[in-house]
């Protein structure tokens, strides 16, 4: 039996008023003689590790659908974007003509920018080294003295 991936299952237009994620259950689903829900379930678990992966390392790959990387160039733009948000809003937040709604949407507003910034810090500034190089531990200041029992600097003869 071929792979879903590999037949005809993205050569079909997917609808414009569907998202990607449930196009792809709903062509996988009677590929896989599976429902709807164990594949939206399997989809969604493949999702979430891709998020997880991604605030630890800066690229993914994904068979059959590519290698994603993580933009700084594009994070730096959007952590601007968003400081000056947030720097519009509280200007106008200060204004006391604003109706009462206006004033909760503002608020809303500059919660959300917060959010994306707090979001987006982590992978701008604390990636792991994705080498696959374990960290060394340090040794112990006496554990090296403990062998020597003579000054430093003198020669031990035998």
């Amino acid at each position: 039996m071929m792979s879903p991936l590999k037949s005809d299952l993205f050569t079909d237009n997917k609808p414009i008023s569907l998202s990607v994620k449930d196009w792809i259950i709903r062509k996988l689903a009677p590929k896989m003689l599976l429902s709807e829900k164990t594949i939206e379930a399997v989809v969604n678990h493949q999702f979430q590790g891709a998020n997880e992966a991604l605030r630890h390392v800066k690229s993914l790959e994904i068979s059959g659908f590519g290698k994603f990387f993580f933009n700084e160039g594009k994070a730096k733009k959007q952590m601007a974007k968003y400081e000056s948000q947030i720097a519009l809003f509280s200007r106008i937040l200060e204004e006391e003509e604003l109706t009462e709604q206006r004033r909760k949407t503002l608020e809303l507003k500059v919660q959300i920018a917060k959010d994306c910034i707090r979001d987006l810090k982590p992978k701008m500034y604390a990636f792991t080294d994705i080498r696959g190089m374990e960290e060394q531990p340090i040794p112990c200041a006496g554990a090296e003295d403990s062998d020597n029992e003579h000054e430093p600097g003198e020669t031990e003869h035998l």
